[in-house]
C-alpha cells in the first residue's frame, strides 16, 4: 500500500458523450457537466474518494481534457496527479498505465479504479463496500463491485457470483454481456449482479496477472510511464511507447479471463447515468413523475424530463418524453428510446455537424468563451477568465476587437502599453496589434468581446507567448 496505508483512487476520465447529447459534446463530455446538482459528475467522483480511506487521486485523461480536469479539481481544492494519454487505447492500457504509475511511486499499493461519470447516492455504503473489498485486494484478488439489481436492466453487463472468497466478497463465476429483456429477468431471478466497471486491486498483483494474458499492454504501459515527462504539472505518457499497446477494454483484456476475480455485492444507489432516461431516474421527480433543470414549465405532462441551458422551455400534454434544449441544438425523444440518442449522435458526426464536437460555450485552460451572436463580418463573445489566469500574447491578421469589462478587473497588454480596466470600462484593439488579457484579481473576469473583420475563425491567432504551451 502507500506509505500512509491508504487506497489510491484512480479516476478514468475519457469518453465522447454520445448518449447525453446535446448537453454532452466531444470537447465537453458528460463527466464535466453538472447534470445532477451544482457539481459535475467528475467532481462528485472526486469528492467521493476524499475520505479517510483514500490517498490523493490519480486522474487518467486525454490531453484534450487536461485543463478541464485541472480546473475542476482546483474548484474543489483537491490536489492529485494527472496522467495524460497521448492517444485513446481503451480502458485496458489506461488502467495498466495507472497501475504502472502507482507501482513506480508506491510499490504494492492498493488502487480503486473508478469511471469519472457514475453516480453514487449512498457514500457511506460505498465506503463500506470498498473496505470489504480491500481485504481481498490485499490478498492479491482482482476485485470488482457488483450492484444488486432492483430491476431487469438491459443496458448493463451482469456478473454471476460464486462462493465467498472473503467475508462479504464472492468469487466471480463469469461475466455476461448486456442481455435482452427476457434474459435480464432470468438473471435477476438467479441473483446476478450488475457490472459497475469499478475495480480494486494491488498495483503489482494487477500488472502480474495482466502480463499473463496481455504482455504487450503491460510492456507498452510500463515503458510509457518510464518515459513520461512532466509538463505544466501534468505527467505526459511517452507517446511512442503507449501507441504499442493493443486497444482493448479491461473486461476483454483481463476480467473475463482471470481466475483471481472477486466481486463485492453492494447497493449504494449506483447509476452509470448512461442516457437521458437515467438522468430522469436519478433526478428528484414531482407527484406527476416529472423532473426538470433550468427554465422549464411542465403543463399537464407526466413522467417526463426537460432541461434547458437558457431558452424558456414549456411542455404541454407530454408523457414519457425527454426534451433537452441548448443554444445550438434541441433533442426531443421518447424516454423509452433514450439509448437511440447515440445513433442520432453518430449520424450527425458522419455529417460533420459542429454540434457533435462543441457547443457555443468553448472551454479553454484559462476559462471559457461563448458565442452570443455571429454575422458576416462580426462576432460577439462572452469571455470569462478565471482568477490569476491569462490568455496568450497574440495578434490577428484579419480582425479587430473591442473589449468591455462587465465583471472583475482586466489587465490588458496592447502593443507597448499595459492598461488596467474595471467594470464598465472598455478598450479597442486594432487589427494587427499584439495584445493579451489577464485576470489579476480574485474573482472571475467577464468581458464582452466584439470582433469585426473579413475573417473571424479561431485559427486567426498568432501566438508569441503562452503559459499553456499551445502553438
Amino acid at each position: 500500500m502507500t506509505s500512509t496505508g491508504l487506497i489510491v483512487p484512480v479516476i478514468i476520465c475519457g469518453g465522447a458523450g454520445s448518449r447525453l447529447w446535446p448537453a454532452s459534446r466531444e470537447s465537453f463530455p458528460k463527466q464535466f457537466i453538472a447534470l445532477l446538482g451544482e457539481q459535475s459528475m467528475f467532481q462528485k467522483t472526486l469528492a467521493r474518494v476524499t475520505g479517510p480511506l483514500f490517498a490523493a487521486p490519480l486522474v487518467v485523461t486525454h490531453e484534450d481534457f487536461r485543463f478541464l480536469v485541472a480546473s475542476q479539481m482546483m474548484q474543489l481544492g483537491i490536489e492529485g496527479h494527472i496522467l495524460l494519454e497521448p492517444a485513446r487505447r481503451d480502458s485496458g492500457p489506461a488502467i495498466a498505465a495507472a497501475a504502472a504509475f502507482v507501482e513506480a511511486h508506491h510499490p504494492g499499493a492498493s488502487m480503486m479504479v473508478l469511471p469519472s461519470d457514475h453516480l453514487v447516492m449512498d457514500e457511506t455504503a460505498f465506503c463500506a463496500a470498498v473496505s470489504r473489498g480491500s481485504v481481498a485486494a490485499q490478498d492479491g484478488r482482482i476485485v470488482t463491485f457488483g450492484m444488486i439489481p432492483d430491476h431487469p436492466a438491459t443496458g448493463y453487463g451482469y456478473i454471476e457470483a460464486g462462493p465467498d472468497s472473503h467475508p462479504g466478497v464472492k468469487t466471480v463465476t463469469r461475466f455476461v454481456e448486456k442481455p435482452d429483456a427476457e434474459t435480464a429477468a432470468r438473471y435477476i431471478k438467479d441473483s446476478h449482479l450488475w457490472n459497475s466497471g469499478m475495480f480494486l486491486f494491488r498495483s503489482d498483483a494487477f500488472l502480474a496477472e495482466l502480463a499473463g494474458f496481455e504482455p504487450e499492454i503491460v510492456q507498452a504501459a510500463s515503458a510509457a510511464v518510464a518515459g513520461a515527462k512532466e509538463d505544466l504539472g501534468f505527467s505526459r505518457l511517452d507517446a511512442k511507447a503507449f501507441a504499442g499497446a493493443p486497444k482493448k477494454s479491461i473486461d476483454y483484456a483481463l476480467m473475463e479471463k482471470t481466475a483471481l476475480a472477486s466481486v463485492v455485492p453492494a447497493a449504494f444507489g449506483w447509476s452509470d447515468v448512461g442516457n437521458w432516461s437515467s438522468v430522469w431516474e436519478a433526478s428528484g421527480q414531482d407527484d406527476r413523475g416529472n423532473a426538470s433543470h433550468g427554465a422549464v414549465e411542465l403543463v399537464d405532462s407526466r413522467n417526463s424530463y426537460a432541461q434547458t441551458s437558457g431558452p424558456m422551455t414549456v411542455l404541454v400534454g407530454m408523457e414519457d418524453v425527454v426534451v433537452v434544449v441548448e443554444d445550438d441544438a434541441v433533442l426531443v425523444a421518447q424516454r423509452g428510446k433514450a439509448e437511440a440518442v447515440k445513433g442520432a449522435f453518430e449520424a450527425l458526426k458522419a455529417r460533420h455537424h459542429p454540434s457533435v464536437v462543441s457547443s457555443r460555450r468553448v472551454y479553454r485552460p484559462w476559462g471559457y468563451y461563448q458565442t452570443l451572436d455571429l454575422g458576416t463580418r462580426f462576432q460577439v463573445k462572452r469571455i470569462l477568465v478565471d482568477p490569476g489566469q491569462k490568455l496568450s500574447l497574440q495578434s490577428h491578421r484579419h480582425r479587430a476587437e473591442h473589449w468591455v469589462v462587465v465583471q472583475g478587473t482586466a489587465e490588458v497588454t496592447r502593443d507597448a502599453e499595459i492598461v488596467l480596466l474595471r467594470e464598465n470600462e472598455s478598450i479597442y484593439l486594432p487589427l494587427g496589434c499584439v495584445h493579451r488579457l489577464v485576470n489579476p484579481g480574485k474573482i472571475p473576469l467577464e468581458i464582452i468581446e466584439v470582433q469585426s473583420g473579413s475573417y473571424l475563425g479561431e485559427d486567426d491567432i498568432i501566438r508569441y507567448e503562452d503559459i499553456y504551451a499551445r502553438v
